[in-house]
């Protein structure tokens, strides 16, 4: 059988700084650096992203077209940057040593190439290859000019067909057009996103989540599958109704892209529940306002926060606001059977997720690469 031509997301995440960075410094110390990073990133992008390939200091993913959207895209990649600086920052903080390469890995960065096109799947040397065009394409976008145009910024570079397909709108979300020229293909159209801006947006911004000192209510629940899965079926309107219970959810954002100052209506019938969201922070947590369709109904604040527990699953800790003392009867009116609710839907969630994961654990990907784990940033315990 001829392989089959298939439409994807490609990312190429690779490491800026690498060669100068294993030059004079102690190579089994630079290869955990390089593990213990890289397995940051990979974490941040699987899923929804499929890891094709390592290649060297890069690594290859894709995604098929169905299963992400402009919003879900740059959350991935912005998120997988922001893991990456803070772990370096975690490293530096917990480690005393004073060798080459742990003094110059805060030299290392990261950027970003996405695209979008087709592909084919063949084997080679004993396991799968995507090969096409499209491929070619991303890995010659990795050889660029926007290096000079932003000073040596990290960045994440967009080319204009993975634009299209994934429905950014690049004006409204401040990204800077660009052009490269590749022998034979053409002129390719991009946009640029400036990602230590983005960075340092994300440090100084305003965090407005509810902690568990400051919840009225708290639910908690554990399902065993990556973050960014579970991430996916709270957030994404299509998803949603199928656990949730409403008919459907409509989305609405000014940027075009989901986030703070998202609205949706979470349709029931001929009601509507109406969600605001007021802090954004992939795959780590969202705060909301929900307003119910009652009489006299306040807007409820609450949280959703998502961390990783044992064994690469996911803890899910649903936090209500603590209510004003006008609000308190309307709150211990409709708490119980929120959390009556809630906790059915979860159930079928899980089941729906877990399930899934049997599947999806038979594709076949390239084995992490194996950190010496010398960069504990939390206790351990001797046995």
């Amino acid at each position: 059988m001829l392989p089959k031509n298939e439409s994807a997301c490609f990312v190429i995440a690779d490491i800026s700084g690498y060669t100068s960075f294993l030059a004079g410094v102690e190579l089994d110390d630079a290869h955990d650096i390089i593990a213990d990073v890289m397995d940051t990133v990979v974490r941040c992008l699987r899923p929804p992203f499929r890891l094709a390939k390592f290649e060297g200091d890069a690594a290859f993913f894709y995604a098929v077209s169905d299963k992400v959207d402009g919003s879900l895209l740059q959350d991935a990649i912005e998120s997988a940057y922001f893991a990456f600086r803070k772990r370096l920052r975690n490293i530096k903080q917990a480690t005393s040593c004073e060798c080459s390469a742990c003094r110059n890995m805060q030299n290392l960065d990261l950027k970003f190439v996405s695209h979008h096109g087709e592909f084919i799947k063949h084997r080679m040397a004993g396991r799968e290859e995507l090969a096409g065009r499209d491929v070619i394409v991303i890995h010659r976008l990795l050889k660029n000019a926007v290096n000079e145009r932003l000073g040596g910024h990290a960045y994440a570079l967009y080319s204009d067909p993975c634009i299209q397909a994934m429905g950014i709108d690049p004006v409204a979300q401040g990204f800077v057009p660009h052009q490269e020229s590749i022998d034979i293909i053409g002129d390719v159209k991009c946009w640029v996103r400036d990602l230590e801006e983005a960075w340092k947006k994300e440090v100084d911004g305003q965090r407005n989540e509810v902690t568990r000192d400051k919840a009225a209510v708290g639910i908690e629940f554990d399902i065993a599958a990556p973050r960014p899965t579970v991430w996916e079926y709270f957030i994404l309107p299509g998803q949603r109704p199928k656990w949730r219970g409403a008919d459907e959810v409509r989305e609405m954002s000014t940027s075009g892209r989901r986030g703070v100052g998202t609205v949706n209506h979470c349709m029931h019938g001929a009601h509507a529940i109406i969600e605001e969201v007021i802090d954004w922070r992939p795959f780590d947590y969202l705060t909301l306002t929900t307003l119910l369709p009652m009489p006299g109904a306040p807007k409820v604040l609450m949280t959703y926060a998502f961390s990783e527990s044992a064994g690469g699953g996911t803890h899910i800790e649903i936090r209500v606001a603590k209510p004003k003392p006008k609000d308190q009867a309307f709150l211990e009116q409709v708490g119980p059977e929120f959390q009556k609710n809630i906790t059915n839907e979860v159930a079928s969630l899980r089941l729906m997720i877990e399930g899934r994961q049997g599947a999806a654990a038979a594709v076949e990907e390239p084995a992490l690469p194996v950190s010496a784990e010398r960069f504990l940033t939390q206790p351990v315990h001797a046995r």
